[in-house]
């Protein structure tokens, strides 16, 4: 009978991280837990000392930070299969989970098709000929070096990229290896992992050009498996069920979701909402039944394309999420920097990503320049970003992989503050009130339109006063409008008024808002 050591990587939710280890363990199969290094240690202490005791688990023998793209996903991965292939000689395969994946099948179904299919299961498609990349980077992620994660350190990313392409600073594969591409959630037997882990070992080259190709996850184990194990012992699919809207983003399943998901041809899915407490209760229940029979019809992605291209009533497979009812998320925070000085704004904003994790974008509802991500096309506009609103915030929020996200907006959008203020979600804002100079407003003029090169000065001495009450009425505006979690910043307030203010919208604590605030350039023109 297989006996499963289940390889989870998490870094969030330590209550559905215990529960979800019980669950399994119970089931007489095993798990070894990688929880990000930069997480909580609070949320580590917390799950450790719950699953200490249980024999059936065990952890990471090394702990790091992971960062999407980054090779730290696949270390933190080995690390945790070196673990389980250690503590556990009985384990007979090694299923990849993340936090937010639950079974769909009982472990009696799960052991007995494991049994009757002697062979690995990994998405392993051919990286040049499959069209598995449809957008984007794709030769570039392997003949240049990547250090930089793109997320979080995005212009040194691109920077490093550009002038590796300028330079003409490219690298060669390795010779005798043909990459792979394909999906990170894979079950292997055995005799793979132990296959793998010696391959580690011995060829540091790969490991070396692995080690700086960009999003390895997606290649790592896809490729090094097919090189170690004979083509009829790999069937190139996952077992763990996962969907993609029109626009590449995961489709989370919900509480009406159980019937659906029961009978698609997967053991597993993915991604399982924090809100579907019905669906999780009922996933729970049924992984430790036995006797259970189910009815495969795999209809899940036809029925999806089809429900989805043609908009519906009801929440089945949720409604459109660009539509007035979506939400981002009702655990989620969203932080706007309102500020018409937008260098301010900018400055303010780098000033918090130094000092804490949170993600933070500038005017993108702005500048059409605004570095963003590729979410299938619904970011190349500000006409599309700024129609599909809710549905562009909600991508970013799961592009970070975040619950909290700061984003900068001209005080003279007083709609999307409303139409932002009134989701589900939770909004906090901070407004920066700045004093603004003839200089700054000619300047400004000049920047919008309103005024040229040639304008005489009479024209401006008459346009000016317009500008500077314009300014203060969308100022005004927005104090009318009474927003819940407002903050305000003031160009000339002392330094602990601004600490303060800063301190209330991030929600930490006044050293390091005062970190931020004590910027003497902050406001400077």
């Amino acid at each position: 009978m297989a006996k499963i050591a289940y390889i989870l990587l998490c870094h969030k939710d330590p209550d559905a991280i215990i529960k979800q280890a019980e669950r399994l363990t119970a089931a007489g199969d095993y798990m070894s837990i990688h929880f990000d290094a930069s997480a909580k240690s609070e949320h580590f202490k917390a799950i450790r000392a719950a699953l200490d005791d249980n024999p059936n688990v065990t952890f990471a023998h090394k702990r790091i930070k992971c960062g999407w793209g980054e090779w730290s996903l696949v270390q933190a991965t080995l690390y945790a299969v070196e673990s389980a292939a250690k503590a556990f000689p009985r384990a007979t395969h090694f299923y990849m989970l993340s936090g937010d994946c639950m079974a769909i099948k009982s472990a009696e179904y799960t052991h007995q098709f494991l049994d009757d299919n002697d062979a690995d299961f990994i998405e392993s498609f051919d990286y040049f000929e499959s069209d598995w990349i449809k957008t984007g980077m794709k030769e570039e992620r392997l003949i240049y070096r990547h250090f930089f994660n793109e997320r979080t350190q995005k212009w040194r990313f691109y920077t490093s990229y550009h002038l590796q392409q300028r330079f003409g600073l490219t690298r060669e594969i390795p010779s005798d290896i043909q990459v792979q591409i394909g999906s990170q959630w894979w079950c292997l037997r055995r005799r793979t992992v132990e296959w793998v882990l010696e391959f580690t070992k011995k060829r540091r080259d790969v490991m070396r050009f692995f080690r700086t190709t960009w999003i390895p996850d997606e290649t790592f184990f896809q490729t090094i498996v097919r090189h170690v194990v004979p083509e009829n012992e790999i069937r190139t699919r996952t077992l763990t069920f996962l969907m993609f809207t029109d626009y590449g983003m995961p489709v989370v399943f919900y509480d009406d979701h159980y019937d659906l998901l029961l009978s698609q041809d997967f053991l597993f899915a993915r991604k399982i909402s924090p809100e579907a407490r019905d669906l999780k209760r009922r996933l729970g229940l049924l992984y430790a039944a036995e006797g259970v029979h189910f009815q495969i019809s795999n209809e899940g992605r036809s029925l999806f394309k089809f429900l989805s291209g043609r908009g519906r009533i009801g929440r089945r497979f949720a409604t459109r999420f660009w539509e007035t009812e979506s939400t981002l998320g009702r655990e989620r925070e969203l932080m706007i920097v309102i500020c018409k000085k937008w260098h301010v704004a900018k400055r303010v904003l780098e000033r918090i990503r130094q000092v804490t994790n949170v993600p933070a974008i500038e005017y993108l509802f702005n500048e059409e320049n605004t570095p963003l991500p590729d979410l299938g096309g619904i970011q190349k506009t500000l006409g599309k970003r700024t129609r599909h609103r809710r549905a562009l915030m909600r991508m970013l929020f799961d592009y970070y992989e975040t619950d909290r996200l700061i984003v900068c907006m001209d005080p003279g959008e007083l709609d999307l503050l409303q139409d932002f203020a009134g989701d589900r979600s939770i909004t906090r804002m901070l407004e920066i009130q700045c004093k603004f100079t003839d200089n700054y407003l000619i300047g400004h003029a000049m920047r919008v339109g309103l005024a040229g090169e040639q304008t005489s000065s009479e024209t401006l001495e008459r346009l000016l006063p317009t500008i500077r009450n314009d300014m203060v009425f969308e100022s005004d505006r927005i104090r009318d409008a009474e927003f819940e979690n407002m903050s305000r910043m003031r160009e000339g307030a002392t330094v602990e008024e601004n600490t303060r203010a800063l301190s209330n919208f991030l929600s930490i604590g006044e050293d390091k808002a005062h970190e931020i605030a004590s910027a003497d350039y902050l406001f400077a023109d």
